[in-house]
């Protein structure tokens, strides 16, 4: 057996250093393509179309979704990034967030949950209002899995929508942006009572401010949820979700 290891060794010793790099260089590009996803020549050279699955007698689609040209052309990121995970992780280290100060209200829930409302007002970013107090626009966010106030993406958001006259507040989720667990019950993809409870008060203190609602990642997912557990009967003007997870089964399996 011993002189078997060493005849494999010694052949191993044979093959050129170059040759040790060349595959190195292969199984390099393979993971980034593959696992990383880091299709660098399909976003230098044609980018990825945009995919739009909907209702073709949509009111939606032909009114908004249709006049879009963003939706009908083709992705093209930046080239270096545009692996969608590195793309996360600069962002993460590297956004360069605006500089914003909120302004923070505790919810207390009916079940004694508490969690953090962190406002954003337009006259924060232009230091006036276009509305009037109480007709302004509500932007409510609902973040993704482990996010708060504080994450990049969201201080971005926030500040775009500010700056555009419209008020935001972020829902953070129980046990984030510093706030403590004070009731058994926690926050999940399933979970919809918090944000329910939320628009409704925000909906009886500003009963003339349009109320939009924007979810992200598994907030995507609790923002559905709530829109098609409540249909109709809320008092909410428009929604977006962006990042859903569609199937939670395939993505926790995913993740692991």
């Amino acid at each position: 057996m011993k002189m078997a290891y060493e005849t494999i060794l010694e052949g191993l010793t044979l093959i050129p250093l170059k040759h040790y790099g060349v595959a190195l260089l292969l199984f390099w590009v393979i993971f980034m393509y593959k696992f990383l996803e880091f299709h660098f020549l399909d976003t230098l050279f044609r980018g990825s179309p945009v995919s739009l699955t909907y209702n073709s007698a949509s009111e939606i689609y032909h009114g908004v979704a249709s006049k879009c040209r963003l939706l009908h052309g083709r992705y093209m990121p930046t080239p270096w990034l545009s692996s969608p995970h590195i793309q996360t992780a600069f962002l993460n280290f590297h956004g360069r967030p605006p500089l914003v100060d909120y302004t923070r209200k505790l919810f207390h829930a009916s079940d004694g949950g508490t969690f953090a409302l962190d406002w954003l007002k337009s006259s924060d970013v232009l230091g006036g209002s276009t509305y009037g107090d109480d007709e302004t626009p509500i932007v409510i966010v609902i973040p993704g899995l482990t996010s708060d106030s504080s994450s990049a993406y969201l201080k971005h958001l926030a500040f775009s929508t500010a700056k555009r006259g419209w008020n935001v507040v972020i829902c953070n989720h129980r046990g984030l942006g510093g706030i403590s667990i004070t009731s058994d019950c926690f926050y999940n993809a399933g979970w919809t009572n918090d944000l329910r409870d939320v628009i409704k008060q925000l909906h009886q203190e500003y009963p003339n401010a349009p109320l939009f609602a924007v979810g992200t990642s598994i907030g995507a997912n609790i923002l559905v949820k709530y829109l098609g557990e409540d249909g109709e009967d809320i008092p909410i003007a428009g929604a977006v979700a962006i990042c859903s997870p569609w199937d939670l089964l395939v993505s926790v399996l995913e993740a692991f």
